[in-house]
């Protein structure tokens, strides 16, 4: 794991939560602004104690999610493998796509059958096995 140096430092903590948490948004900003790959995230915030939260796509965290998009449903279907799971970045790349977003397509994964592997930022490989603490 890279060592952060104070400029890198400062930036990952002035975008922590009033409870000193990362959301899952502001891990990949993170990442962006302190020139690391976002697998690294998670190795990098373990380290320092800081908890990740709020996936967008409803695997660990506490937001709001609102009702599944059949269509949304549909597409992210095409993707699946080993039964209804797929990847983190296949649902970012769902998300892009024309009339969907991010608190679509987390809405539809977190009120369906599918799960979700190989998290971007390093939090988890496969979430019906290896769930995330956010306590």
């Amino acid at each position: 794991m890279k060592k952060l140096d104070n400029t890198q430092l400062d930036l990952l903590m002035t975008n922590l939560d009033e409870d000193g948490k990362l959301s899952c948004l502001k891990a990949f900003k993170v990442a962006r602004l302190i020139g690391v790959k976002p697998k690294e995230m998670d190795a990098i915030t373990k380290s320092l104690n800081i908890k990740i939260t709020n996936c967008e796509l409803g695997v660990f965290g506490k937001l709001k999610f609102v009702d599944m998009d059949d269509n949304i449903y549909n597409k992210l279907s095409e993707n699946f493998n080993q039964g209804s799971k797929v990847e983190c970045q296949v649902a970012w790349y769902t998300a892009r796509d024309k009339g969907a977003s991010l608190k679509k397509v987390g809405s539809t994964i977190n009120n369906s059958d599918i799960k979700v592997t190989h998290c971007q930022l390093g939090c988890f490989y496969d979430e019906e096995f290896e769930k995330y603490d956010d306590a």
